[in-house]
């Protein structure tokens, strides 16, 4: 029997009587966003996502060195996964917490909580360990709002999103896949993953990692589209100026996350080499960071991970229609049918994210004013805040919730715009 302290039992009253006063109430649209790397509901992922404006800002004197010399280090830490990430939640909510770590363990067949909980952050990093920790805390946190609080997804969320990894946290939410399911197709994908990272690295002997670019938001569409041409993917508008050049191979744009971010992924080198292009030819002196990750995400290098989704998910029960829709990482829209998500969930892997159309697409197509963010890390809900959070709607609102002390807050700002939209 796990003892539950007064604190503990407190705060948990606290928190379901903001639950009960809107959890059976009508309410305007919301998108659970779930966090890996990341809701609606949103969803993040531990290591493909981006940076917001003000680590940008403070990373670009170190790349730019780092353009000049060899480049070694990360500019800033990505990775939302950290040893001890379930211990405040272990604190608060014990019962569910062990029984989601326990359950996670029999899945996988190994203590990855032990990983989790105390290290070391060494083993914690490897991609085949990462992932899976950090769509469990995403799920772990679901089940808290869920179990704890009282929250109702199905009456409450009308649409649900992840960011990259978060993508199988948005598809458990909503009810696609089912937890154990999700869990082992992250564990083996990010095995192959892991040794597509090393067989590249060892043929090409370079380093591969992802690197954010940040331009101002009037300038991304030209930046795109110079990108694409240096990658021989578009006709490149400098044939006629005597600039002409090779295409820069093994460099992919991995993520459009906003609308003055991208993320490039590929070969460090040759993302440097494209840096000097655009800067030299192409007009454009993005701000540049290098994300905390050795392994080139969304781009070909990760084709034997999506070949195994193809083949893996053929053996995996999918709910279709399931109890809300979710939004495809690769066609920015929500998934059409079994056949589609199959498709989509395996070219995720090597196509790029569209996260910022996706969230153009709630926020005007379907009207998704609140916006829930669920997982270790906050940069979903920096993505989407800035995108969304800076035009003024009544009864909206995004938040995030990676700590249980946030959960109060999150509850009882929700029971504030249930007002809001009704008055």
């Amino acid at each position: 029997m796990i003892e539950e302290s007064a604190e503990t039992v407190r705060r948990r009253d606290r928190l379901r009587r903001y639950s009960d006063t809107h959890v059976t109430r009508p309410h305007a649209e919301a998108a659970l966003h779930v966090n890996s790397f990341s809701v609606g509901l949103l969803a993040m992922s531990g290591s493909m996502g981006g940076v917001t404006m003000k680590k940008a800002r403070g990373a670009v004197s170190a790349f730019e060195n780092a353009l000049r010399r060899d480049f070694k280090t990360p500019a800033v830490g990505h990775g939302v996964q950290r040893v001890g990430m379930a211990n405040t939640w272990m604190d608060h909510f014990p019962r569910t917490t062990t029984r989601l770590l326990d359950e996670m363990d029999s899945i996988l067949g190994f203590k990855l909580s032990r990983v989790i909980i105390d290290g070391p952050n060494s083993r914690l990093n490897q991609t085949e360990n990462a992932q899976p920790a950090v769509m469990a805390m995403s799920v772990l946190i679901l089940r808290v709002l869920e179990e704890e609080i009282g929250f109702d997804t199905k009456a409450r969320v009308d649409v649900t999103l992840g960011h990259s990894l978060g993508e199988f946290s948005a598809l458990v939410a909503a009810g696609y896949l089912q937890f154990a399911d999700a869990l082992r197709l992250v564990r083996r994908r990010a095995e192959v993953m892991a040794r597509c990272t090393r067989h590249i690295v060892e043929q090409s002997g370079e380093s591969y990692g992802m690197v954010a670019l940040v331009c101002e938001p009037d300038h991304l569409e030209d930046l795109l589209r110079t990108v694409y041409d240096f990658l021989g993917l578009g006709t490149s508008p400098f044939d006629d100026t005597g600039y002409a050049m090779p295409p820069i191979q093994q460099v992919m744009v991995a993520n459009i996350n906003s609308s003055n971010q991208i993320v490039l992924s590929g070969s460090i080198e040759r993302i440097k080499a494209l840096l000097v292009q655009l800067r030299q030819f192409g007009g454009h002196d993005p701000r540049a960071v290098r994300l905390k990750s050795d392994s080139p995400f969304h781009s070909p290098v990760m084709s034997p991970a999506a070949e195994y989704m193809r083949t893996a998910l053929e053996g995996v029960d999918i709910t279709f229609p399931a109890m809300a829709p979710c939004i495809s990482n690769v066609s920015a829209l929500p998934f059409q049918s079994k056949e589609d998500l199959k498709d989509l969930l395996s070219r995720q892997c090597t196509d790029t994210v569209r996260w910022w159309d996706s969230i153009r697409y709630l926020h005007q197509e379907r009207g998704v004013s609140r916006w829930i963010g669920i997982g270790p890390g906050k940069v979903g809900r920096n993505l989407v805040g800035k995108e969304v959070g800076r035009v003024s709607t009544k009864g909206g609102g995004v938040w995030a919730v990676c700590d249980p002390r946030e959960m109060e807050d999150m509850m009882a700002a929700l029971e504030e715009t249930d007002s809001e939209a009704r008055s």
